[in-house]
């Protein structure tokens, strides 16, 4: 079974901590339904003559629902969002008091006619909570077991007393700065404590109380029962024994043998004498109490019997459990009946009036017309049959193919939950999750905006997987499981920060292309989007300036020695949301996890309401969103050798190592190459101390062009649109221009070595054509110079345009094409202009040409585009500057 893990280190080890993580659920269906098996069940009766009786169901979605129960339908009225696992077992305790357990440790109670208020936590079990007792004229005794043998008797009253008195503390002592009735509701027999809604609050041990614990079970508890006075309780587990104690004190009184295998469910008459149990060995037992002995033996089921329910006066048994059947017994009698079968495990059943509601692995629950006020009228159904005192004469019977007939067909009333995941694959962007439900459908997820992005219906998962691959490779910067029904993404600092994409691969509209985008930053910001306009109403400019909490909501200095990194001093840029992490408010994610105080909680991120600070949240998450910090990552680099390929003729460009980020691209190696083949030096506005220095230590060096200072500037078009005259190669493989680093080093190369890459210049590319690049480049150096000084995003166009090498005809068109960048996409044609020959010979003559005759034409570009302040003098100092530099142009094959 899956663990719920430690949050922290709380035993005073000396090993580094492990940091709180935060994880969002995500929900694409109906929020009214439940998305994985039901657990348990509970119903309510009305004591108004016109009122609406209640059912309660408890799901392995960590949820429980609150449904009006009419004559032909139900309607969920209430959900309760707290448990952050499995909700096992669930209790009503007095008029309105609703209470549960799960396989996150906890006890939780809630006013079970709110809309979903948890009104306190117990926190006493280290393990799973596996079932609950609750007396029914006692209504301050519950009774919990759970795994390890552990069972505790919980004083309602009592524990909650001491809690009442500190209500009246300050704010700053409540989780979320409420009192201690601000969400409470009135409720009988029970003391309300501090709580933000959802969010769980102090542990019962620092208040001074501790349930009674009744400690004799050496192995797991998965049932327990009482009697309505509450002063008998009995439990059963995997030591195949019930056990009976004394649920005053917590002392044995006696055990009782004869099951041969766990005991999973046990019933209690009125008076504690007569005790029903159902045990994985599927027999079904009747004890006597007094007599401390078996007095009946049903055997019913062909598998474990995992669910029971007796009539008020214990002369029936309604039971289910793993062979999908549910059967009625006459206890005296022996007289059993198939009542209905199912599709799935019967996990829960509840009697309500002439019906039973049965609940199973399905998230749905089904209502049942099983004459509950009379059972023996079923018997007149006939296909009746007497229950064995063995457990293999109903295998027997089994196997000679003498299984009864179902009395029902249908159920009288349905109440349809949604497929749960159980399949899913994250893929190789790191962005998309591809999940398979108990229906066979196939769905695409967005896991940054928490969306469905594609319904594939029902088709191979094994095949879409295969479909959708993508040889790239980005850190894995999430885990994932659907152990709730739904896809968790869990983050953990640091690993979380370590993927990075460009805002173009995002088509994030408005942001720099080249620009880097931490993944997990802008998810967080995405998800606490609400959670910060929630803030800024309560706390206004307090909330955010500087990252810092408004007075009186401290946070730990912690985060300002673990985070080191200030990604961007523009705060308002950084609290923007873009799109590929905007969350749905209309199926909004579920966020668990933990700060300080209290433990771990679950919310929507749409009912976070601002106030949540430390005491709630894990440091580093507010780092992040408040102080726009992240902590320091390993693993962003990635250090590689450029060499010629064998055979080619192009120079050596580097001595040493080069470093640059994962995601930097093969065309802005290709870049690179050119500017060193070419020019032996790099574009204007590249690192002060120039790249391939000397003194870097180890050899290792950064450039520029390969995005040493994390980026190139805006202005590239797209690299699948650029046709490069130098090719990148690795292990004799060519490179795509649009691979990244790391997908080089994971798929091409394969070594835990550092990468080695080969340039080569492309078959065919001729000495003229490089000494057209040459002049576009002087070009662009005369244009910034000439200019007094010039905006950068001239160096993205000459970039361009030394890598734009598929112009076969003459130079005057790749130069309109560099000084026309950036404003419009002109045709691949050139206009007819007068005066212009656009097929001279001469190279240099052609230039000066173009130039006489476009002046007029680039005055009206450099302005619009905002390249020099001073555009009427630029066409007289390109032209001197042209001339003079054009005349020392070297005429040697540069290959």
């Amino acid at each position: 079974m899956h663990r719920v893990g430690s949050a922290g280190n709380t035993t005073g080890s000396t090993r580094p901590r492990k940091e709180k993580r935060l994880t969002y659920v995500l929900n694409d269906a109906d929020d009214t339904k439940h998305c994985a098996g039901v657990n348990c069940l509970a119903v309510l009766k009305s004591s108004a003559a016109e009122g609406c009786d209640y059912l309660f169901t408890g799901s392995r979605d960590g949820t429980l629902k609150r449904w009006e129960v009419a004559e032909d339908a139900a309607t969920c009225s209430a959900t309760f969002e707290s448990h952050v696992d499995w909700v096992n077992d669930v209790v009503l305790v007095g008029n309105n008091t609703l209470v549960s357990c799960s396989s996150d440790t906890t006890l939780k109670a809630w006013n079970c006619l709110s809309n979903g208020t948890c009104m306190w936590t117990l926190r006493q079990h280290t393990d799973y909570v596996t079932c609950l007792a609750a007396a029914e004229k006692n209504t301050n005794i519950v009774v919990s077991g759970g795994l390890g043998g552990e069972v505790f008797i919980w004083d309602l009253e009592a524990a909650l007393a001491p809690v009442s008195k500190t209500a009246d503390a300050g704010e700053d002592d409540c989780p979320n700065g409420i009192n201690g009735s601000g969400n409470s509701l009135p409720i009988t027999s029970l003391r309300t404590i501090s709580s933000s809604n959802n969010i769980s609050v102090h542990n019962t041990q620092s208040q001074g109380y501790t349930p009674v614990a009744a400690k004799g079970h050496k192995e797991s508890v998965y049932a327990l029962a009482m009697n309505d006075s509450g002063t008998l309780l009995v439990s059963g587990g995997t030591e195949k024994v019930v056990r009976i104690w004394d649920a005053r004190s917590g002392s044995k009184t006696m055990k009782l043998r004869g099951h041969t295998d766990n005991i999973r469910a046990l019933l209690l008459d009125s008076t504690g004498r007569f005790c029903l149990s159902g045990s994985s060995d599927s027999m079904i037992r009747l004890w006597d109490l007094g007599q401390q002995r078996c007095v009946h033996s049903y055997a019913v089921h062909t598998d474990s019997v995992w669910a029971l329910a007796s009539t008020p006066t214990f002369s029936h048994v309604y039971s289910g459990g793993k062979d999908f059947s549910l059967y009625l017994t006459d206890l005296a009698t022996r007289e059993s009946l198939l009542l209905c079968t199912k599709e799935h495990p019967i996990l829960q059943l509840a009697l309500h009036d002439d019906s039973i509601w049965v609940a199973t692995t399905d998230s749905s629950v089904h209502r049942w017309p099983v004459e509950g006020r009379n059972p023996p009228k079923n018997f007149e159904r006939g296909n009746s049959f007497l229950a064995g005192n063995l457990s293999f004469s109903r295998a027997r019977a089994s196997l000679e193919r003498s299984t009864p007939v179902a009395v029902y067909k249908e159920p009288s009333l349905t109440i349809a939950g949604t497929p749960a995941i159980v399949q899913h694959e994250i893929l190789n962007n790191r962005r998309h999750v591809l999940s398979k439900d108990t229906d066979g459908s196939v769905k695409l997820w967005e896991i940054t905006r928490g969306a469905v992005i594609e319904d594939y219906g029902k088709v191979s998962f094994d095949e879409k997987k295969e479909e959708l691959f993508e040889m790239v490779s980005i850190p894995a910067w999430f885990t994932v499981d659907t152990r709730l029904g739904s896809l968790s993404i869990h983050l953990e600092t640091p690993q979380c920060f370590s993927a990075e994409m460009y805002s173009a691969d995002l088509n994030i509209i408005g942001k720099p292309e080249d620009d880097k985008v931490n993944l997990a930053r802008e998810t967080l910001k995405g998800l606490l989007a609400h959670w910060s306009s929630k803030r800024k109403q309560r706390f206004g400019s307090q909330a955010t300036a500087n990252g810092e909490f408004p007075p009186g909501k401290d946070i730990s200095t912690r985060s300002l020695t673990h985070s080191r990194i200030d990604l961007d001093g523009n705060h308002e840029n950084d609290s923007i949301v873009y799109p590929p992490f905007e969350f749905s408010t209309v199926s909004p994610p579920s966020i668990i996890t933990e700060g300080t105080q209290g433990g771990p909680w679950r919310k929507k991120i749409t009912d976070l309401d601002g106030t949540e600070d430390e005491k709630d949240f894990p440091w580093w998450c507010l780092d992040c969103v408040l102080s726009y910090r992240l902590p320091p990552r390993e693993n962003t680099k990635c250090s590689f050798y450029l060499h010629a390929y064998e055979g080619s003729a192009g120079q050596i460009l580097t001595q040493g190592k080069l470093s640059a980020p994962r995601i930097l691209r093969i065309h802005k190696v290709v870049n690179y190459v050119l500017e060193k083949m070419l020019l032996d030096k790099p574009l204007d506005g590249g690192i002060a101390d120039g790249p391939l220095a000397p003194g870097f230590p180890g050899g290792q060096v950064q450039h520029p062009a390969l995005g040493g200072d994390g980026s190139f500037r805006s202005g590239f078009k797209s690299w699948s649109k650029l046709k490069p005259s130098i090719e990148i190669l690795c292990n004799n493989q060519v490179l795509s221009p649009d691979m990244s680093l790391a997908t080089v080093k994971a798929y091409i190369w394969k070594k835990p070595e550092d990468l080695v890459l080969n340039y080569r210049v492309v078959q065919g590319s001729s000495a003229h054509k490089i000494e057209e690049k040459i002049v576009i480049y002087m070009l662009a150096q005369l244009e910034l110079k000439g200019s007094g000084g010039g905006d950068p995003k001239l160096v993205h166009i000459t970039s361009e345009c030394v890598i734009l090498l598929g112009v076969e005809g003459v130079m005057i068109r790749t130069i309109h094409r560099c000084c026309i960048s950036g404003l419009s996409d002109w045709p691949g044609n050139m206009p007819a202009i007068s005066g212009v020959d656009w097929q001279v010979s001469s190279l240099r003559s052609g230039i000066i040409q173009f130039f006489g005759c476009y002046v007029s034409l680039l005055q009206q570009v450099l302005r619009e585009t905002k390249f020099w302040c001073v555009a009427d003098r630029w066409s007289s100092t390109v032209k001197k500057n042209l001339t003079h530099k054009l005349t020392k142009l070297p005429r040697a094959n540069i290959v």
